[in-house]
């Protein structure tokens, strides 16, 4: 009986937890999410004045905006320990970052786990499934010029079109430079069996962690915004300028990022939210390749990507049997690094939205009162 009274005191704390986070989220949503698009909305004058500095301004909201999805989980113990190469010194450097992808946690992680590479979250561009953008954060993404693409053979070849003439239009536009994709192109409980399958069909390798990546849109980013040598390799300048005149250099680096969950088990979205799993230190392994090692055509390029998948197969392997990654090559000894959110600075954060919030409200109000 006391066992049974126990475990009913523990779920109700569970669910009363559960709720007083569903509230806050909720709050934060709609005290910060109608700041963001208001405050673009003033600063529209500036967009045609000086659209590089309105850029600028939009970027650095767009990153405290990730910095309170970031501290939804970092309140309810779900943290980051990185490994690999530090990445923090090419971030002001273009990029295109690889992800394995499990769930829709690992949005979530990268939103916390790059808050600390300075500019690259603020100047990144997302290519996530269209679902998202019926999400409580799709406008947001939207405004800042992410790419939503839809899944499935009849839509493939006119969202790659569709992603080019994105890329085009928005990424030097608006002065990115990190842009983050998911070649797998799913989730890895929706595609494993199919990628299994085709692997066999294919003898290629066998694949448990991850599943066999998709050339298109990695291949449209690479054609697109970086300079194509002879040899079929990509340059290391595109030609073209940003806003301010300065010449781009194009995609400088290709960053792999590995994502591990204790035990296999991904966080989702929903887990964020509510904050039911007891707290959990999710592991990302970062592996950095300059662009020059990158082959653009088909078959190559395809190779390349399996190749990648492959290592990542075996990052996470040797992670659920050990607890760690692998040392990389040439060296000895693995060391890992915990990623540490700075609290003072997320509550920082979270008071300017909460004010703007309010302020906003009030300005509003003030408007309606004297129209109506």
């Amino acid at each position: 009986m006391a066992q049974l009274l126990d475990g009913a005191g523990k779920l109700g704390w569970v669910l009363l937890k559960s709720v007083i986070r569903f509230l806050f989220m909720l709050c934060n949503n709609c005290v910060a999410i109608p700041s963001y698009c208001l405050y673009l909305l003033l600063l529209q004058p500036l967009r045609i004045w000086d659209s590089p500095t309105f850029w600028y301004i939009e970027g650095v909201m767009f990153k405290w905006m990730l910095a309170m999805v970031s501290s939804w989980g970092w309140i309810a113990g779900y943290t980051v320990t990185e490994w690999g190469d530090d990445v923090r010194p090419i971030s002001e450097e273009e990029a295109m970052v690889i992800v394995n992808h499990q769930s829709t946690g690992d949005v979530c992680t990268l939103m916390m786990c790059l808050q600390d590479k300075g500019m690259a979250l603020q100047k990144m561009m997302w290519l996530m499934d269209h679902v998202f953008k019926y999400t409580n954060f799709g406008l947001v993404s939207l405004i800042h010029g992410d790419f939503f693409i839809r899944q499935g053979k009849a839509y493939r070849d006119k969202q790659l079109v569709y992603l080019k003439d994105h890329l085009e239009k928005y990424y030097h536009n608006r002065d990115r430079k990190w842009i983050v994709l998911f070649p797998e192109g799913g989730f890895l409980r929706k595609r494993r069996e199919t990628s299994q399958l085709f692997a066999k069909k294919h003898s290629l390798p066998h694949l448990n962690h991850v599943t066999l990546p998709r050339l298109g849109a990695t291949q449209v980013i690479l054609k697109t915004l970086c300079a194509q040598q002879e040899n079929g390799s990509v340059g290391s300048e595109t030609g073209t300028s940003n806003k301010t005149g300065n010449k781009r250099k194009g995609l400088q680096w290709v960053v792999d990022v590995t994502i591990a969950y204790p035990k296999a088990r991904p966080m989702d979205i929903q887990t964020w939210i509510f904050g039911y799993r007891p707290p959990t230190i999710t592991h990302v392994h970062y592996r950095m390749y300059p662009i020059k090692e990158v082959p653009v055509e088909a078959e190559a390029l395809t190779d390349w990507l399996y190749q990648r998948f492959v290592e990542k197969e075996e990052l996470l392997n040797h992670f659920y049997a050990k607890g760690s990654f692998p040392p990389q090559d040439g060296q000895k000894d693995v060391a890992s690094r915990p990623m540490i959110l700075d609290p003072v600075w997320l509550c920082v954060v979270q008071s300017i939205a909460f004010a703007s919030g309010y302020a906003w409200y009030s300005v509003l109000q003030y408007l309606y009162c004297c129209l109506f």
